[in-house]
């Protein structure tokens, strides 16, 4: 029982009509598939390519990739060339605070000795009394020399001159006896220090420190005859010193004069000092 298919409007009787009777064939009994469903053919031949598409949209920014290799060193470029004219020396800065002392360095290598010196200028005396009780209104006379090498004590006069400006000291012990002693040190005819003493066989004494000029001229005076007690004897001796401490200039003053009569003060070697005249009051 199967239906007769029709094909172009013509029955499969129809068919028979049209072809010879002869060549056909019967053809084996077909069987339903289990399913309706097609199933795929093997694929076809590559086909030809199709035509370019249109350009896609930007991709999304990859990831920051390693860094490279360090280049090759460029070359020099050309000196550039100043555009600025010189200006002006700017105004100094203020003085900055003063720094912390550095390290102490290391000692340098000793010089060579240097030549001997010219000896520096020397000046001292001492000198003694050799009679007692000595007349006032003069210098009091020394003539025992104790010391006197550079010849700046004149033993006749007993009057020390200082050879060059500085600072000199000065020192004076006498003995006394029977009177008593009024001494003083002079400089220049004018008394710098005094001293009394009433004692019978004590000592008057007394130290001073003077800055003296090149050519100042100093001595020893009593007041007068009954204030008079300076004494020597074989167990006494009564003493007159001095010397140079250290001078302002070591020039040496050219020539030294001493004291000589003709240079004496008009009114002679006074307790007080030169009686000054009627034009050196004062106004």
């Amino acid at each position: 029982g199967f239906m007769k298919v029709g094909w172009g409007g013509m029955s499969l009787s129809g068919l028979e009509g049209l072809l010879p009777r002869d060549n056909l064939l019967s053809g084996e009994t077909g069987t339903c598939p289990a399913t309706c469903e097609s199933i795929p053919g093997p694929p076809g031949m590559q086909g030809t390519p199709g035509p370019v598409g249109p350009r896609g949209l930007p991709g999304v920014e990859g990831p920051l990739g390693p860094k490279g290799l360090k280049g090759d060193k460029g070359d020099m470029g050309t000196p550039g060339v100043p555009d600025g004219l010189n200006g002006t020396d700017g105004l100094s800065g203020p003085k900055g605070s003063k720094g912390e002392k550095g390290d102490t360095g290391a000692q340098g290598i000793q010089g060579p000795i240097g030549n001997k010196g010219d000896q520096a200028i020397q000046s001292a005396f001492s000198a003694s009394l050799n009679q007692s009780f000595p007349p006032a209104n003069w210098p009091v006379y020394f003539p025992n020399i104790l010391l006197n090498m550079q010849g700046h004590f004149n033993p006749s006069m007993s009057i020390y001159t200082a050879p060059v400006n500085g600072i000199y000291v000065f020192s004076f012990n006498f003995a006394t006896a029977q009177k008593p002693l009024k001494v003083g040190l002079f400089r220049n005819f004018y008394p710098i220090v005094r001293t009394t003493e009433v004692s019978n066989l004590a000592t008057a004494s007394q130290t001073v420190v003077l800055h003296l000029t090149a050519g100042d001229m100093l001595w020893i005076q009593v007041r007068d005859s009954a204030t008079n007690g300076m004494f020597t004897d074989a167990e006494s001796s009564s003493t007159f010193s001095g010397y140079l401490l250290y001078p302002d200039s070591c020039e040496m003053p050219i020539g030294r004069d001493f004291m000589t009569p003709i240079n004496y003060p008009k009114g002679g070697f006074s307790w007080d000092g030169p009686t000054p005249k009627p034009t050196d009051a004062p106004n």
